[in-house]
């Protein structure tokens, strides 16, 4: 690059710098530390510790259940909310139907809307005692289930509302990824004799693959960094039943003033993430290879 090329470049390579590369490097070394409400005072009162929060934190059981949970709803919410995605996304793209701006503004909504409004009609549905489903149960003659209460049941109730509040966002990226298919392609299939169910199998998802890694990825990551739905429903409670590992990060940094700790935490999920990234970009390049070969 030549110096004006530079020059042009250096004011963006700036602001990166400083708000990116300087806070990683600065929550790395905080991660070895004991940082805490103390050391603020002074930092005679600041500690090297090296590995010792790592340790301390995979001999933490919290840990353990935190990130149990947080496996649960990416697994089980990152699965369901794709799925709903792409059944929306094909009910939407569909040539019989009408105002299709209309399904998209409505399902594209709860994205948009404010979590905690979110929560608090969510709350009042999950009631075990005022709430819609609690009165539906009691009318086909079953007990009524406490959402939030029980701890079998306050995960897969964060779940529903996570996915009904997000999955309107995948959606309208697989919407992109249906009209970028060339309409010739279902006309030579539908020639050929090729039924609904086949067109689908062999033009649709071949063709929406990289789409959906891409949807796959991106709903991965941000159900690691699960926190504004336990926060905001839960707390993490009934006991640490919903505790997720950015909510345990939160408590340790921000309750307990454990810096050091608490950077150990965001360090080991990022770990986790960009592992799970890592696998998931093979699987997509081994994929695309099979296909050209």
């Amino acid at each position: 690059m030549t110096r004006s090329a530079w020059w042009f470049v250096a004011p963006a390579l700036a602001v990166i710098v400083a708000f990116f590369y300087v806070p990683v490097t600065a929550a790395l070394v905080l991660s070895a530390t004991d940082f805490d409400i103390y050391a603020i005072a002074s930092a005679k009162n600041l500690r090297w510790l090296g590995v010792e929060n790592y340790r301390r934190l995979f001999d933490d059981p919290r840990f353990w259940t935190a990130l149990r949970n947080t496996g649960f709803f990416v697994v089980a919410g990152g699965t369901l909310s794709v799925l709903t995605s792409f059944v929306a996304a094909l009910a939407v793209s569909a040539r019989l139907v009408r105002g299709r701006a209309l399904f998209r503004t409505v399902f594209f909504a709860p994205v948009v809307t404010t979590l905690v409004a979110v929560a608090v009609v969510w709350r009042y549905l999950y009631h075990p005692r005022l709430g819609p489903l609690a009165a539906t149960a009691r009318a086909l003659g079953l007990e009524p289930v406490d959402w939030l209460g029980d701890p079998r049941w306050v995960m897969p109730a964060i779940v529903l509302m996570a996915v009904w509040k997000n999955f309107g966002f995948n959606m309208v990226i697989f919407m992109a990824g249906l009209q970028a298919i060339p309409e010739r392609l279902y006309e030579a299939a539908r020639l050929d004799g090729a039924t609904a169910w086949q067109q689908l199998r062999h033009v649709t998802l071949p063709l929406l693959l990289p789409t959906s890694v891409f949807v796959l990825l991106m709903t991965a990551i941000g159900h690691f960094q699960l926190f504004a739905e336990p926060y905001v429903m839960t707390r993490g409670g009934p006991g640490d039943a919903s505790l997720s590992v950015v909510l345990l990060m939160y408590e340790q940094g921000f309750r307990w003033w454990s810096m050091g700790y608490a950077a150990a935490i965001a360090f080991v999920l990022f770990a986790i993430i960009l592992v799970v990234t890592s696998l998931q970009l093979l699987l997509r390049r081994q994929i695309a290879s099979e296909r050209a070969t």
